[in-house]
């Protein structure tokens, strides 16, 4: 079977999914692609910052529905065994991708947009077109958005300069059933890595953490890392102790790469994880996603209406918009990963932040947005 349209999506995460309502709403033919079916679970840390808010309630979105745990303040603990408790400046709310990604495909499948779920095995470009093949269907398009996530077979078919790096990285997560409070969000910092906490809703527990591969392999299983590497930090055995896991094994994700990619790639307009991953500890990553979304259709939308003449100023407007928004808060990313590794470092930046709580705010402002404007 082939299909035809104005703008082929691949990929069904926060960032497609949100992209496809958008593009939607303006009145353009769209068709998403997702290889997996709603509702499943995600590796993520399941916190979305509140700038998204005035975005989604221009798409018509009611996330209130859905119940989401209210957040208002940011915890860190150190392994050393010091603490440091904020309020963010815009707040958010805690929301499971099982719930947010399948409230958003519904919206799509009443608002009559077309969901393909099938694997993408090819995709070329040829004549100003697109092709994208899946096992059943080619599908034609002048426009692709990539929106596949972190690592796909995708990226190796376009031979994307990160995919031949080996990534030190693998991510653990699981639900729990624990007495935490509502409102917080929490950064732990452990040996090699560092573990996010926080509500979703119906009272469930977001446990995910980011682990060094080298040294979660010296474990003889998943148990035994946590009890030696993670109880290490006080604050989180206290809560791994004191909480019921809620799932029968957690969801694990490996070669996790916070190298810098391209938000173009091959003429693809790559959106969310797939143009660049934001290290977890700054906690944004589900509103970055949700943010190049609305960046990129609205691009579109001046492509169509003549604004933007040629693919060339496309990709051009799109790369120097998403650097703009994004490559600050990805290199601090970077930055703060690289100093909570040294022990030293790490001590060294409690003290200060203990002294000058302000910079604590600061760090926070460098890794979130503004609130979303809304589309003109």
């Amino acid at each position: 079977m082939h299909s035809e349209t104005e703008i082929l999506i691949i990929g069904g995460g926060l960032a497609g999914l949100t992209a496809a309502l958008h593009l939607n709403k303006l009145g353009l033919t769209v068709i998403l692609i997702e290889k997996d079916a709603y509702p499943h679970h995600k590796v993520c840390g399941e916190y979305i910052s509140n700038e998204v808010l005035p975005y989604f309630e221009w798409l018509g979105l009611s996330i209130e529905n859905l119940e989401p745990t209210f957040i208002s303040d940011l915890l860190f603990t150190s392994l050393s065994d010091k603490s440091m408790q904020t309020k963010l400046p815009l707040g958010g709310f805690g929301l499971s991708r099982y719930t947010i990604d399948h409230y958003l495909y519904t919206e799509l499948i009443k608002r009559n947009i077309r969901v393909i779920h099938e694997r993408v095995l090819q995709i070329n470009f040829a004549n100003d077109q697109f092709t994208v093949a899946t096992a059943n269907s080619t599908y034609a398009a002048p426009y692709v958005i990539g929106a596949y996530g972190k690592r796909s077979a995708i990226d190796v078919k376009l031979n994307r300069k990160f995919i031949h790096k080996q990534s030190p990285y693998l991510a653990v997560k699981a639900h729990y059933q624990a007495d935490y409070p509502n409102h917080v969000v929490s950064l732990h910092n452990f040996e090699g890595g560092y573990c996010g906490v926080s509500k979703v809703e119906n009272d469930r527990l977001n446990i995910c953490y980011l682990a060094n591969y080298e040294s979660f392999k010296k474990h003889k299983n998943m148990l035994s890392y946590q009890e030696n590497i993670l109880y290490k930090n006080i604050h989180l055995k206290n809560i791994f102790e004191n909480a019921e896991s809620l799932f029968e094994t957690p969801l694990t994700i490996s070669q996790i790469s916070f190298e810098a990619k391209e938000p173009v790639d091959q003429h693809i307009l790559m959106i969310g994880d797939t143009a660049g991953l934001i290290h977890p500890l700054c906690g944004n990553g589900m509103a970055m996603a949700i943010h190049s979304a609305k960046i990129v259709s609205t691009l579109l939308e001046q492509v169509i209406k003549g604004k933007i003449t040629s693919r060339s100023v496309l990709e051009q407007h799109y790369t120097t918009a998403w650097n703009r928004e994004f490559k600050t808060r990805l290199k601090m990313g970077r930055l703060l990963a690289a100093l909570l590794k040294n022990n030293k470092l790490e001590s060294f930046a409690m003290n200060a932040l203990n002294k000058m709580p302000f910079l604590l705010n600061q760090i926070i402002k460098q890794t979130h947005g503004k609130p979303i404007t809304i589309p003109q």
